[in-house]
């Protein structure tokens, strides 16, 4: 959140980013409204995305999605998470990565990535603080 306090007045103004809209996913490929950067993999939050790479914390599909590969979006102060599992759900998610989240008061949908972006976009629609990392192919 912005805030900006002009001084001599009682104005005070916050602006709240809002998680951006994923406008399109298809194997391999996703676009975030507003960017025009393609992702193989990505994570969203309000106000921005950037690629996913799974290198930065030896993310494979099994075990699979890490706490450390959410934190990056946990910081932005989301209170939803929508994890993409890849097309045919061959990204991993351990009881101990969702468990993280609900530790910390966040909300965790786990779906098919199809069926994720589509709960990502509804709930970012809604004005929920939502942050997510999808996986568009396996």
């Amino acid at each position: 959140m912005l805030s900006i306090k002009y001084p001599f007045s009682r104005l005070q103004f916050h602006f709240v980013m809002s998680s951006p809209e994923i406008a399109s996913l298809s194997w391999g490929q996703m676009k975030v409204k507003g960017c025009s950067t393609t992702y193989k993999d990505c994570k969203v939050w309000p106000g921005g995305s950037r690629t996913w790479d799974w290198r930065e914390t030896g993310t494979n599909h099994s075990p699979g999605v890490q706490p450390a590969d959410l934190e990056e979006v946990i910081k932005k102060g989301v209170k939803t998470v929508v994890i993409g599992r890849g097309m045919s759900e061959a990204l991993q998610v351990p009881a101990s990565t969702v468990d993280y989240l609900k530790k910390n008061g966040i909300e965790v949908l786990v779906l098919q990535t199809e069926k994720a972006v589509a709960e990502y976009n509804a709930l970012a629609a809604q004005g929920v603080r939502v942050g997510g990392v999808f996986h568009s192919t396996c």
